[in-house]
């Protein structure tokens, strides 16, 4: 299992009324990540001949993080079979490493082209594991 790493700083922007990370921003740094650590893994030709679409998120949301908070983002491939791969991403806080969220995602491999689902391949396996 590879595992891929960045660190966000909180701002203003990300924060709801009651001064935490807005659970929608939380969503979205999951979907960047996974866009992240896909494309720093794969050549040109793939990612012109393959996407994925999300088929689903469960999110656990454990403690808030607030303004000029350091947040450890952390992702792997939990799975691929088929047409579809389980996507783990998890949050920190850097200065105390307490889990802020967990999420699992499914996603289904697309062919660009066709705009259906592809078969996984072990080469597409092998870029994360």
């Amino acid at each position: 299992m590879q595992i891929f790493e960045k660190l966000i700083t909180v701002t203003k922007s990300d924060l709801d009324r009651l001064e935490h990370v807005n659970n929608v921003r939380y969503l979205q740094w999951i979907c960047d990540i996974a866009k992240e650590h896909w494309l720093q893994n794969t050549s040109d030709d793939i990612n012109k001949n393959f996407h994925w679409v999300v088929l689903s998120h469960y999110i656990e949301y454990k403690s808030p993080a607030i303004l000029n908070a350091q947040i450890k983002i952390k992702t792997f491939v939990k799975k691929s079979e088929g047409v579809t791969s389980t996507r783990i991403v998890e949050m920190y806080h850097l200065e105390t490493n307490k889990l802020i969220v967990k999420s699992e995602s499914n996603w289904c491999f697309m062919n660009s082209k066709t705009k259906r689902p592809a078969r996984i391949t072990p080469e597409i396996v092998n870029l994360f594991t």
